[in-house]
Order: C-alpha cells, then structure tokens, then sequence
C-alpha cells in the first residue's frame, strides 16, 4: 500500500514539475509578443520585413526540432529540458537587441531554434506522465502554458505602457524565467532508454501518422501565430491605438486561450475531442470575422478573445493524438510538431506579405478561412481520445502505479 501511495505522490510531482516547465516557456512567449511593435521599431523594419524576420522563428524551430529526441536519448529527459530550457529562456534578450533586418532574422532563428527543441521535450514528458495518470492532463498543460504566456505579456503590457527599453524588460525576465525553468527541472521525469534501445536519427521525416494530425495542427498554429505576432500591430497600425491598448489585446488573446485550456480536458473527456475541435473551429471563425470587420478596438479585442477560445485546445490534443498513436511519443510528437512550426513559418510572412500588398484586414481573412479548416479536419483526432496507455517501467524513472 505504501508503494502504491509513494508512486502516485511521485507521479503527482512530476505533473506539476512538467508544468510548471511549461509555464515558464508560455512566459518566454508573452514577454516577446508584446513587445514586438518596440522591436520592429528599434530594428527599423516594415511590415513585409517584419513578417520575413518572424518566419525564422518557426524555421529555426522547424530545423531544429528533430533533434530534440536525440537530446534526450542522449542526456536522459530531466538533463536535456534543463539544458534545452535554458537556453530558450536566454534567447529572449536576442531579438531586442537587433539593430537592423539582418541581426533580427538571425536573432529569430536562435530564438526558434531553442523554443522547437524545448517544446518537443516537455511535450514528450506530458504524454508520459498522462499515460502513468491514465486521464488526459495535455490540456491542462498547456494551459499552464498560456498560464505563463499571460503572465509575461502583462509583464510586457506594463513594460510598453511605462515606454520601458524592451532590451533591460526582456534581460530581467530571462534572468528570471532562467532560474525558475532550472528550479522545475529538478523533479520531472528523468526517463532513459533501454540499454538496447537504438538511439533515434538525428533527422526524421514525420511519420505517416502525423501527417492528417499535423494539418489540424497547421490550421491552429496559424491563427495562433498571427494572432500573437500581429494583434498589437493590428490595432496600433490598422485602428491606431496607443502602445498600450494594443499590448492589452494580445495579452486578451492570451487570457482566453489559457482560460479555454484550463478547463478544456474537462471538456474534452465530456464531448470528446472531435467535437470539441469543431466547435472551436467554428467559434475562432467568428472570432476572425468580427477582426475582419472591426471599426472600434473593442470589436476587434474581442474577436482576438473568440479566437484565442476556439484554437485554445487543439494543439494540445494535436500531441496527445500523436503520442498515443505509436511507441514512440518523442518521435511523433516531433513529427506534428515539425508540421505544425511550418505554420508558424508560413504565418509570419504570408500575413506580413498580405498586408503590404493589401492590408492586415485582408491578412486576418486569411486566418479565418483556415479557422474554417478545423472544423472541417477534427475527425483525425479520434486517436487523441484514447487516453491512459502505461508507460513501460523499464524507461521512466517515475515508478508505474499498482491496482
């Protein structure tokens, strides 16, 4: 009996290590969105070239990602995310710090490159500790995410509001989300191979299976990124508010999604993933339409909010989908994520492009025609529904708990 107790409060401590792991990387992410009108200024850049130095984020994600199961196969799980952690957490200094187009694509790179890595490693360590639950926990997860992701965003909000140096802003939060992210790392799973486990390819294509996974994927991760790049620009430059009005709509975004995640597995063990997908689908549709036809920030502010609810839950069953569907949940979670990042490559640049040939308004009915596409797709994550798959003993250092 008392084994039994001690493995649940083990289990129990790497749920809110893991999590809190994943709020500290959502702070990463708010820190920076909302003071990208600050950057794009310091690096004298346009719209266009503002989309095409944010592309290099999800490139450098998108390159580096395969190697994240490599990493960990390498260093064990616990060493790899302090590591990988870290320096996600210090690249938040680059991008501030870049005077020109040229510095700002590379910062962007490195600052991708580190948050792909990072995000595959935590996402792997979800579905193993929700396998050892056996309930879902990635929405939840992910909602510690945006948990954070609130959390450095009303940082930034402040920080813009006060017409704070975003290069003393985002040294003082690396800092502190540096130590933080280490301190979390000390109790997540330390898991490690089999000693006869072959270690996985340095690169892999995503396999069969994160393919139809992946493209719901595709359709959330680009709303969500033009979302949090391009909602403060949004109503600075197509509503003219002040600096900090348009700061507050991001961090709005963010609200509703981390407020959607929280309760989603409630939610999604209640109706399902399938039907959660596709009224979410419907609802960021009619979140991108009153963005679209925005005459006041209030309507705008507000259609951010519905699409921050509707794509809330996607990705994070998005990666339980993809660690449930086969043996190796490093490597498919990988996979989606690789396809996934290729939306955050994509979204930067083509709603960049759009709006300098057109305008930001034409951008966002883009966004919505895509939000459109999860609806349409849901059906592909069924497999996301089948939760609570034990994780072998023999490769977690979290003991599996007895009946």
């Amino acid at each position: 009996m008392s084994e039994v107790v001690h493995a649940t409060s083990e289990i129990r401590r790497a749920r809110y290590a893991v999590a809190a792991v994943f709020t500290v990387h959502g702070a990463v992410t708010g820190s920076f969105a909302t003071r990208v009108p600050w950057i794009q200024d310091h690096a004298g850049v346009g719209a266009g070239q503002l989309g095409f130095a944010l592309a290099f984020t999800a490139f450098g994600a998108s390159c580096s990602m395969p190697l994240a199961g490599r990493i960990s196969h390498s260093l064990g799980t616990r060493t790899a995310l302090s590591l990988l952690i870290s320096l996600w957490t210090l690249s938040l200094t680059l991008p501030s710090l870049a005077p020109n187009l040229l510095t700002l694509c590379l910062a962007m790179f490195a600052y991708g490159a580190t948050s792909g890595m990072a995000d595959v490693v935590m996402n792997a360590l979800g579905v193993e500790v929700e396998r050892l639950l056996g309930k879902s926990i990635m929405s939840g997860l992910h909602g510690m995410w945006s948990a954070g992701a609130l959390i450095g965003s009303a940082g930034g909000t402040l920080a813009a509001h006060l017409g704070a140096d975003a290069r003393v802003h985002h040294a003082l939060a690396a800092v502190v989300l540096t130590a933080l992210g280490l301190l979390a790392c000390r109790w997540v799973p330390d898991l490690r191979p089999r000693e006869d486990e072959e270690p996985p390819p340095r690169f892999a294509l995503p396999p069969r299976s994160a393919l139809l996974i992946g493209a719901v994927g595709f359709c959330a991760v680009f709303a969500e990124g033009a979302s949090l790049d391009w909602s403060a620009v949004y109503l600075r430059d197509q509503l003219e508010t002040s600096a900090g009005l348009a700061a507050a709509c991001t961090t709005g975004f963010m609200l509703t999604m981390a407020a959607a995640r929280l309760v989603g597995d409630a939610v999604v063990n209640r109706f399902g993933a399938v039907r959660t997908v596709r009224a979410g689908g419907l609802l960021a549709a009619l979140g991108g339409l009153l963005i679209v036809l925005a005459g006041h920030p209030a309507v705008a502010m507000t259609g951010f909010g519905l699409m921050g609810l509707g794509i809330a839950v996607v990705v994070p069953l998005c990666f339980a989908a993809a660690g449930h569907s086969g043996p190796n949940p490093s490597q498919a979670i990988a996979g989606v994520a690789t396809i996934t990042y290729t939306s955050g490559l994509i979204a930067p640049s083509l709603i960049g492009g759009v709006a300098q040939a057109t305008s930001l308004m034409v951008s966002f009915g883009v966004v919505t025609a895509l939000a459109c596409g999860l609806a349409v797709f849901a059906g592909v994550l069924r497999g996301g529904e089948r939760t609570g798959a034990k994780v072998s003993p023999r490769s977690a250092a979290v003991p599996e708990p007895r009946p």
